[in-house]
């Protein structure tokens, strides 16, 4: 649930590859996911519809995720996550902050990939942590690039102060378990 943040990073570092002007990150074309665990081994894949980005040319990446946009294919469980876990009232976004070398992919070609780490600010629920994404970062054409996590980022519940909104969901729920680990994944499309 926590994952999300992840995603935000590896578009910090996909717009890393661009230098002329600002990109925009394409909400239809681009994609946060992560996975809850509950009972043990009831794994689930979840995103958001409504992320947000942009790189400038000095490499100041930043990226939003509405998370009341959360989508897991239950509207119930969305409206639960909303309230109790997010608590969208008063944490409505996660972001996520990040600065790139403007010139480490100056010279990357339309056609060509390049694998780099990426350093990152997430602030979620009123908590901020830094976090390292790795990166895959692909030039489409001289507008476009796609970045996305060659690995999951692994969101720890605690490090977010979500813990007791997910034991609260599991009462809700009438869980055994819900994991307070959460693999987050991204793809992100960004375009100028």
């Amino acid at each position: 649930m926590m994952k999300k943040w992840l995603p935000l990073l590896a578009a910090s570092l996909l717009s890393t590859s661009v230098m002329a002007g600002d990109w925009q990150v394409n909400q239809d074309h681009s994609r946060v996911s992560f996975i809850s665990i509950k009972k043990a081994d009831v794994a689930e894949v979840h995103h958001f519809k409504q992320v947000a980005g942009a790189l400038t040319d000095a490499g100041a990446f930043s990226l939003s995720i509405d998370l009341s946009s959360v989508d897991t294919g239950i509207e119930i469980r969305d409206q639960r996550m909303q309230t109790v876990l997010f608590e969208v009232a008063q944490f409505p976004k996660l972001t996520l902050d990040a600065v790139v070398n403007p010139k480490l992919l100056a010279g990357l070609k339309v056609g060509d990939t390049l694998t780099t780490q990426v350093e990152a600010t997430i602030k979620l629920h009123g908590q901020k942590q830094q976090k390292s994404f790795e990166v895959l970062v692909a030039k489409l054409s001289d507008k476009k690039m796609v970045i996305s996590s060659l690995a999951p980022v692994i969101v720890q519940a605690n490090e977010f102060d979500l813990v007791s909104g997910v034991e609260k969901l599991k009462e809700m729920a009438g869980l055994p378990s819900i994991s307070l680990a959460v693999p987050v994944s991204f793809v992100l499309t960004l375009a100028q």
